[in-house]
């Protein structure tokens, strides 16, 4: 049976690592395009761009902690029972889907952002 924990975490882990991805991508882009102007403008708007960038480790830890339980949680429900009526087993399938759809867009989010807060310096 899909409970909370396959909806939720899959769903906590794709805001975490879409954190990481305004902490460290989107400045690194802004920057690299020319848009420093924006970017200074963006920080006075809003500081917390700052704080998340300043403490990136912490962020990137919990996103992959909660990537990492969500992708348990995938694995560990792929062959778990759904119902027996033809309605609420095809919206187990379903739900199943879009939960591994979200896993795998928050690790591609993710793993974008921990190129740019830690690899790109040394490719660019």
């Amino acid at each position: 049976m899909i409970g909370w924990k396959d909806t939720v975490v899959p769903t906590l882990s794709l805001f975490t690592s879409a954190g990481t991805l305004v902490c460290c991508a989107l400045p690194a882009l802004l920057v690299s395009i020319g848009m420093g102007a924006v970017m200074a403008g963006l920080a006075s708007s809003f500081p917390q761009l700052i704080w998340l960038s300043e403490h990136k480790v912490w962020v990137f830890s919990i996103a992959g902690v909660l990537l990492v339980a969500a992708s348990w949680l995938q694995y560990r429900q792929r062959y778990a029972p759904c119902s027996a009526d033809p309605k609420q087993a095809k919206a187990c399938m379903r739900l199943r889907r879009i939960s591994m759809g979200i896993t795998i867009f928050s690790i591609a989010v993710y793993l974008v952002g921990f190129f740019f807060a830690f690899l790109a310096k040394y490719f660019i």
